[in-house]
């Protein structure tokens, strides 16, 4: 079947729009092929600096025919109707449909389907006129017309052929803007900048290559990446590899020319991640750093060289000195300023740069920064010993952890907060974990990040995110659908990974009471003078993010629902080991069939309860029993009721799994033999009152009624 080759050539497309639009482009005109009842067997998108491209094959060569049957008005109807029904269906006349409800009037309508290459004609245009760019511009004299085209740069040319692979493909008509779709492409803007004539996707991708374009981001990326990791092994260094700026470089090249370059020695007393930000930030170069196999090379230590890779977008006939030096030079000028920011940094105290958060407001209704760091200090201090911390230690360290924010390093490259404060820390004498705090106390920021471990790393880290949550929800700040503007879904999630990767015991109600006191009155809505109206739906909000959580690792969502709806469980610690043992006992035979008799016991008191109008609390009357699986239940009953209390109560869910099992037989026994509903309506109560017990007895451990299964 035939295919479809597209390119729209311009100017540079800047790389980070690069991969949306490559998407955009394969979804927008793969959905209007669909609408238009052309199902397609692949399609692939690609993107270079200055070219959009995209092959679709396995399309049908035209639309299959449709046939449709449109309803008219009843035999009899008069024949103003009956002639309005035909002139609207565009017929002479229509068929008679027999119907037990009375005869009506039918139109067969059949529409022949059009060539696949007219349909291209007609929406393709469509999609280039409405791309969504997040910016566009319009130019040349044709910008002054209405309706002149907007791209992200100016477009130069379109390709656009249609045929199957034993033919010679047929170019699509359409023009846009007054340039006309083709089968004409250009190859890279300086080695090979003549015209190329193409036919197909793959005479597209070779002539491509040919002319020094690698259209393919992916093999750009493997390029880049072998390369630079040759050039480095080959002068005795390792690459410090980098995805996110890997990405970026493959969208500046179109062919990749890797290069070495070097600054100087003196520029090593900067702290590796300064001089790492720099290079990066202001040139797009890789760093290299000296191997870190201490064992062949006892001398090397892994710390970065004064080496870096750049990736060039040429073959220069000077084998890239020019290049490599422009480099040199604007990385020798901002690592002058990068040294001249940290070496002025190290002459302020952080405690001297306190005071000027006073009047930086962190929030209108939340107060200044200055009064967050108290308040994070205050919580610090009080979370610090049931985590095990030093409380002096952690108080200093949840005072000065947000204090490199005012530094010269970090305001000109943000990414490095708190890790400048552990060096501005170590470099004024602070002890080496109220220094790890400055940088771990914003850890973990996602699900892949590290949890920190050291002791006072943990309280302020708590204390952090606790005070955000708790502050957002006092004022009602609260995520909504897909908005979270102040990141409270991570934070949460952040102190859940704390808590259970710690094995911390740690109250969160407790806290956030605790939290909520400091915070101001002005606009909250649940000020500190009433703190214990704290919203009851801040730990369903800790239940949901524990969900994901648990869900991620391969728990199921519904045990921790089950586990929440015992009431006053806000130990997270202890809801997930709970969820753990429940997880367990429930994958045994124990565990399944005593869910299902479980759940058939709620099932027959819901009926009842609602027939009845009243519930079956109460103790039965053990004189009532009649069967001797009334008794063996009931015994059963209260031997769990009093083995799983006190496991639950030691903490050792697994034990009170344990003890659970031991009602599964006196549960299956009872349902195989006695009647709930009997006759004597005293007897009916006392049993009804029995399959309550059953119910009671395993929320000992959870709520049943709330797992599926």
């Amino acid at each position: 079947m035939p295919d479809l080759l597209l390119e729209l050539f311009s100017e540079e497309i800047p790389a980070r729009m690069q991969a949306k639009a490559a998407d955009d482009l394969r979804r927008m005109v793969t959905d209007r092929l669909v609408a238009e009842g052309l199902v397609y067997e692949g399609a692939k998108a690609f993107v270079t600096p200055r070219r959009l491209a995209l092959t679709v094959h396995g399309i049908p060569a035209r639309q299959s025919d449709l046939k449709t049957e449109r309803k008219g008005p009843k035999i009899g109807a008069p024949d103003a109707a009956v002639q309005g029904f035909l002139k609207a269906t565009g017929l002479d006349e229509a068929t008679i449909q027999r119907d037990p409800k009375g005869d009506f009037y039918v139109a067969l309508i059949e529409k022949p389907g059009r060539p696949t290459l007219d349909v291209l004609a007609d929406i393709l245009p469509v999609i280039v006129r409405t791309f969504p760019w997040p910016k566009s511009m319009r130019w040349g004299e044709r910008s002054a017309k209405s309706g002149a085209l907007t791209w992200v740069r100016p477009l130069h040319s379109i390709i656009a052929t249609f045929g199957p692979e034993t033919e010679e493909p047929e170019i699509v008509k359409f023009s846009i803007d007054g340039i006309e779709a083709g089968q004409t492409t250009f190859g890279h803007r300086f080695l090979a900048p003549s015209a190329i004539s193409v036919r197909r996707f793959e005479d597209y991708e070779a002539k491509l290559k040919a002319a020094k374009v690698v259209l393919d981001p992916q093999a750009r990326k493997d390029i880049i990446l072998a390369d630079a990791k040759q050039l480095a092994f080959a002068q005795g260094f390792e690459l410090v590899e980098d995805q996110v700026l890997l990405d970026e470089v493959s969208g500046l090249v179109e062919w990749p020319v890797v290069l070495m370059g070097s600054f100087d020695q003196e520029f090593l007393s900067i702290p590796g991640e300064v001089i790492r930000a720099t290079i990066r930030n202001n040139q797009k170069c890789f760093v290299v750093s000296d191997p870190k196999d201490s064992d062949k090379n006892p001398d090397k230590t892994g710390k970065l060289t004064n080496k870096f890779i750049l990736t060039a977008n040429i073959e220069a006939t000077d084998g890239g000195k020019a290049i490599i030096a422009g480099n040199e030079r604007v990385i020798r000028a901002r690592l002058s300023d990068a040294k001249f920011f940290y070496e002025s940094d190290l002459k302020t105290k952080l405690e001297d740069r306190l005071p000027k958060f006073e009047n930086i407001v962190f929030h209108e209704k939340l107060g200044t920064q200055g009064e967050r760091i108290k308040r994070i200090e205050r919580l610090a201090a009080e979370i610090a010993p049931l985590v095990g911390a030093d409380v002096e230690k952690t108080k200093r360290a949840a005072h000065l952890a947000k204090a490199d924010l005012l530094t010269e390093v970090v305001g000109e490259f943000p990414e490095l907060q708190g890790l400048m404060g552990k060096y501005y820390a170590l470099a004024q004498g602070e002890d080496a974990s109220v220094a790890a705090a400055s940088e771990e106390h914003y850890k973990p920021q996602g699900p892949a990040d590290r949890v920190p471990t050291d002791r006072v790393s943990v309280a302020v880290a708590l204390a952090d995110k606790m005070d955000t949550l708790v502050g957002f929800w006092a004022i009602d700040e609260k995520p909504t659908g897909s908005k979270d503007p102040y990141a409270l879904r991570r934070a949460a999630l952040g102190v859940i990974r704390l808590i259970a990767e710690n094995t911390i015991r740690l109250p969160i109600l407790k806290a956030a009471q605790s939290a909520i006191l400091g915070l101001p009155e002005k606009g909250a809505k649940y000020p500190a003078a009433d703190a214990q109206k704290l919203p009851g739906d801040l730990l369903s909000f800790f239940a949901d993010r524990l969900k994901v959580q648990l869900r991620d690792q391969g728990a199921r969502h519904d045990l921790v629902d089950a586990v929440f709806a015992l009431g006053g469980q806000d130990d997270l610690l202890m809801v997930v080991r709970r969820v753990e043992a429940l997880g367990k006992f429930l994958d045994t035979d124990d565990g399944k069939n005593l869910l299902a008799g479980t759940k058939r016991a709620s099932n027959i008191l819901s009926i009842e309860e609602k027939k009845d109008k009243r519930s079956f609390d109460g103790a039965p009357d053990p004189t009532l029993y009649k069967l001797d699986e009334e008794k063996a239940l009931a015994k059963a009953i209260d031997q769990v009721k009093s083995e799983a209390g006190a496991a639950v109560a030691k903490e050792d869910f697994a034990a009170a799994m344990s003890a659970m099992a031991k009602l599964r037989p006196a549960v299956d026994a009872f349902f195989d033999k006695v009647k709930v509903n009997d006759d004597e309506p005293n007897v009916r109560e006392n049993r009804l009152k029995l399959l309550n017990e059953i119910r009671a007895a395993t929320r000992a451990v959870a709520d049943f009624s709330k797992i599926e299964g």
